[in-house]
């Protein structure tokens, strides 16, 4: 693989996922669960649960999160990693809705500039930190609106369409960003990116959820329960060694999220409103379908932008996610996996994790 396409879009989108699962996803998670306690007595324990989450939540923290996240991976210096924790915060402030897409370029730049000049000179605590910032605070200045504007644009775009294609694009959808999710790049970086909710993040769940709980019952025989745990709630990037000496194992789990994707948009009309990232994580931590509830409950800021609204989910509801996200995954994995294992196409070990 190219250095340059490992170290940019692989390795740096990893840890923008990282950054926000640790800022954003984190904090989304205890508000909630604060908020929905409060339901139930108005204490100062759940009231501290809310005010934690509101904390992790706050822009400039995620801001920063994102590019501490981006400058670990690309393994910089710490000076410089740890500059890009300002230019991260501004960068996000400054993009809006689109603002990850804007940390993910300018947190970039901004490190490679800064490792330039890091341990050149006898005053590298001045001289690293003020080139880092000031050369990811103007291109701040210069294009994180525009970056911005145009990630947003994009996710704008891919909802329109959704709403008013879902069985086409509820299989485009969640057939694309579930692949995402098992190559070697960030669905979630992705997702957040481009500010993805509505029925195209509920797609984009239902395609998660395919791959990782497909590839965890398909893969059963040879891996048992540590496989099914490792996969179903970790991730089913473990299967890409399997997947380039064999790539007809994967198609039992992009089938699946091809047939459960329109299921999610048309039949059951399941909107990710939480965070845009849980669109792209899956099961992973069942940091997913968390993020369903969650909409149902408050939605996110980037769901009221776009004139979505808390809802109260009826019995319905709660069925369409666990068969999206769960239940259909795994019988028509397991069901295509025996058919394919049968005309020999999936052998013995195929499948088994390194």
């Amino acid at each position: 693989m190219n250095k340059y396409v490992k170290r940019y879009l692989i390795d740096a989108m990893s840890g923008m996922a990282q950054g926000l699962f640790a800022s954003l996803l984190i904090g989304t998670i205890i508000r909630t669960l604060g908020l929905q306690l409060l339901r139930v007595a108005d204490i100062v324990p759940f009231q501290f649960l809310v005010q934690a989450g509101n904390f992790a939540m706050n822009p400039n923290v995620v801001g920063a999160a994102m590019a501490i996240g981006i400058g670990y991976a690309m393994k910089v210096d710490a000076l410089v990693l740890f500059s890009t924790s300002t230019v991260g915060a501004a960068a996000n402030v400054t993009g809006g809705a689109g603002g990850p897409l804007a940390v993910l370029f300018i947190a970039i730049i901004a490190a490679e500039i800064g490792q330039l000049v890091s341990k050149k000179t006898k005053v590298d605590i001045i001289v690293t930190p003020l080139v880092t910032v000031l050369t990811g605070s103007l291109l701040t200045v210069m294009f994180a609106k525009y970056l911005g504007i145009a990630a947003s644009s994009v996710g704008n775009i891919v909802m329109w369409a959704t709403n008013l294609h879902p069985f086409v694009m509820g299989m485009i959808v969640s057939a694309v960003v579930g692949i995402a999710l098992t190559l070697p790049i960030s669905s979630a970086a992705i997702c957040a990116a481009f500010g993805l909710v509505g029925l195209a993040g509920g797609a984009a769940v239902a395609g998660c959820c395919a791959q990782m709980v497909g590839f965890a019952v398909l893969s059963y025989r040879e891996n048992k329960v540590s496989g099914l745990l490792s996969q179903g709630l970790g991730t089913s990037m473990l299967q890409m060694p399997n997947i380039i000496k064999n790539p007809l194992v994967w198609i039992p789990p992009t089938l699946a999220s091809i047939i459960t994707g329109p299921i999610a948009t048309c039949v059951f009309k399941m909107q990710m409103n939480g965070a845009p990232i849980s669109s792209g994580m899956g099961t992973c931590g069942l940091v997913g379908p968390i993020g369903v509830i969650s909409g149902w409950f408050e939605p996110s800021e980037k769901a009221v932008e776009r004139g979505l609204a808390a809802i109260n989910p009826s019995w319905f509801d709660w069925l369409g996610l666990v068969l999206i996200c769960v239940v259909l995954p795994a019988v028509i994995c397991w069901a295509l996996g025996a058919l394919l294992r049968k005309i020999n196409w999936i052998k013995e070990g195929d499948l088994t994790l390194a």
